[in-house]
C-alpha cells in the first residue's frame, strides 16, 4: 500500500473514531444529565402510589403499568409476524415482483412519522372499529410501527447465514422447515433480539401516537380495552403544562432504567439461546 493510501485510510478512521466519540459524549451527557435530575426525586412513593393533581403530586404506577402493556401488546403480535414474513421473504418466496412491492411497502412503513400511525389508529381502531381509547388501540398502533424494524432485522440475520447451512441439512433428508427452525433461525438469534431491542426501544418512547390512541386516563388500566397514559406521553403533559420539573426528569429517569432492564434481560436470553444452539 502506497503511503498516500495509507495516509488517505488514517484520515478516515481518525473522522470516523471522532464521530463516534462525539456520539458517544452525547449519548453520555444525555444520560447524566437526566439521571442527576431524575434519580433523587425515585422515590418507593413514587413508584407504587396512584398520580394526583394532574400528575404535579403522587407516584405513576398505574403510567408504568399502561406503558408496560400497551408495549406487550405491540411485540405480542409484532414479533410472529416481523419474524414470520422475514422467514418467508428470506427462505421461501422466490423474490417475484409481489415480494418486491412488499418490501417497498415495509420500507415506506419505517419511514411513515409517528403522528400519521396516530391518526390511523385513531380513525381505524378508536373510531371505525369501536375498540375507543385503550390500551389496545395504543398497543396495535405501536404494533404498526415497530413491525418494519423486527422485518428488516430479522430478514438481514438471515442473510448472514451461509448458504452451506442450508443445503447441509437438506443434503441430510431434512424438510425446508425443519431447516429453517432448527438450522437457520438459531444461527442469527442475536440480530432477531437486536431487532425487537430496536422495536422495544421506539414502542417504549413513542408519543404522538399513543396521544391519539390510549386516551391518556391517569387510572390503573386493568384490561385491554381501558384508557391509559404511557411513560413517554406523561412526561409530555407534565412538560407542556408546567405541572413539574421534578416529576418529568423522574420519569424520564426511570423510563431510561426500564430500557436498560429490557435491553439487558433480551440480550441475556439471546447469549444462553445461542449459547444452547451452538452447544
Amino acid at each position: 500500500m502506497s503511503s498516500s493510501k495509507r495516509r488517505k485510510d488514517i484520515a478516515y478512521y481518525g473522522v470516523i473514531a471522532a464521530l463516534s466519540v462525539f456520539t458517544l459524549f452525547c449519548l453520555i451527557v444525555i444520560i447524566v444529565y437526566i439521571t442527576s435530575n431524575g434519580l433523587p426525586h425515585i422515590t418507593w412513593e413514587f413508584l407504587t402510589e396512584r398520580p394526583r393533581s394532574m400528575g404535579k403530586e403522587g407516584g405513576i404506577f398505574p403510567i408504568i403499568v399502561a406503558t408496560l402493556y400497551a408495549t406487550a401488546i405491540a411485540l405480542v403480535i409484532a414479533c410472529p409476524i416481523g419474524i414470520g414474513a422475514a422467514v418467508f421473504f428470506k427462505e421461501y418466496s422466490k423474490g417475484g415482483r409481489f415480494i418486491q412491492i412488499v418490501r417497498i411497502f415495509t420500507e415506506v412503513l419505517a419511514g411513515i412519522p409517528s403522528i400519521v400511525f396516530g391518526l390511523f389508529g385513531f380513525a381505524f381502531f378508536v373510531v371505525f372499529l369501536g375498540l375507543g381509547w385503550s390500551v389496545l388501540s395504543g398497543g396495535l398502533t405501536l404494533f404498526m410501527m415497530i413491525l418494519p424494524t423486527i422485518v428488516r432485522s430479522t430478514e438481514e440475520s438471515l442473510e448472514t447465514v451461509p448458504m452451506s447451512y442450508r443445503e447441509g441439512s437438506l443434503s441430510v433428508g431434512a424438510t425446508r422447515w425443519q431447516t429453517t427452525v432448527k438450522v437457520v433461525l438459531p444461527c442469527c438469534v442475536k440480530g432477531i433480539v437486536t431487532g425487537v431491542i430496536l422495536g422495544v426501544g421506539r414502542a417504549v418512547g413513542e408519543t404522538a401516537a399513543v396521544m391519539l390512541t390510549m386516551g391518556g386516563a391517569l387510572r390503573l388500566p386493568l384490561s385491554p380495552f381501558d384508557a391509559g397514559r404511557t411513560m413517554s406521553m406523561h412526561m409530555f403533559v407534565l412538560t407542556s403544562e408546567g405541572l413539574s420539573m421534578e416529576k418529568t426528569f423522574a420519569t424520564a429517569a426511570l423510563l431510561i432504567i426500564i430500557i436498560l432492564i429490557i435491553n439487558s434481560a433480551a440480550n441475556l436470553i439471546g447469549r444462553k439461546v445461542g449459547a444452547i444452539n451452538s452447544a
